[in-house]
C-alpha cells in the first residue's frame, strides 16, 4: 500500500474506488491542517480515504469523512476525533475557481491519495463528476480488452 522513493514520496493511502466511480476533470496538491496524534497515524498507514468528500465553506475547504484512525500508544485526553472535520490548504485563487465549479456546474470534491512529501502531509483533492453505469460498464470492458491484447502480446 506504501510506495517509497528517494525523493521523500511516500503513499500512504490511495482511493482507487474512486477512479472507478466518478470521471476525474482537474487534480489539485493541497496540504491539511491536523492535530500531532493523526499526523502519527498517517505515518503509520491508518487512513481510510473511500467515503471522504470536501465542501467549500466561508472561502475555506474542509474534508469529511477521512477516516484517521486514532494512534495506539497516545492517551485517551489528547487523541482525535477519527473522523473529524479537517480544513485543507488551498490558494485563494483555487478556492475561487472551486466555488464556481462546484456550485454552478455540480461537481464534487473527492480526495484521491494521501501522501507525504519531504515530511509534508498532502491530499491530492479531485474535481469530479459521477459516472453512469454505462459508462462504468464501458471503462470495464475497454480494461479487459486492454489486458487480452496485453496476454496476446506476450505469448506471441
Amino acid at each position: 500500500m506504501s510506495e517509497k522513493s528517494s525523493d521523500g514520496f511516500k503513499i500512504v493511502s490511495d482511493n482507487r474506488q474512486a477512479r472507478f466511480q466518478y470521471e476525474i476533470l482537474e487534480t489539485y496538491e493541497t496540504g491539511i491542517e491536523l492535530a500531532g496524534t493523526e499526523v502519527k497515524s498517517i505515518r503509520a498507514g491508518r487512513v481510510n480515504l473511500r467515503d471522504g468528500f470536501a465542501l467549500v465553506r466561508n472561502q475555506e475547504v474542509f474534508l469529511h469523512n477521512v477516516h484517521i484512525s486514532p494512534h495506539k500508544t497516545a492517551s485517551q485526553v489528547f487523541n482525535h476525533d477519527p473522523t473529524r472535520t479537517r480544513k485543507l490548504l488551498l490558494r485563494r485563487d483555487e478556492i475561487r475557481k472551486l466555488v464556481g465549479k462546484v456550485e454552478q456546474q455540480g461537481l464534487t470534491l473527492v480526495p484521491l491519495k494521501m501522501y507525504l512529501k519531504r515530511g509534508w502531509v498532502k491530499v491530492d483533492l479531485a474535481l469530479v463528476r459521477g459516472k453512469k453505469l454505462y459508462d462504468k460498464r464501458e471503462d470495464s470492458k475497454r480494461r479487459d480488452d486492454q489486458r487480452d491484447m496485453q496476454r496476446a502480446m506476450k505469448n506471441r
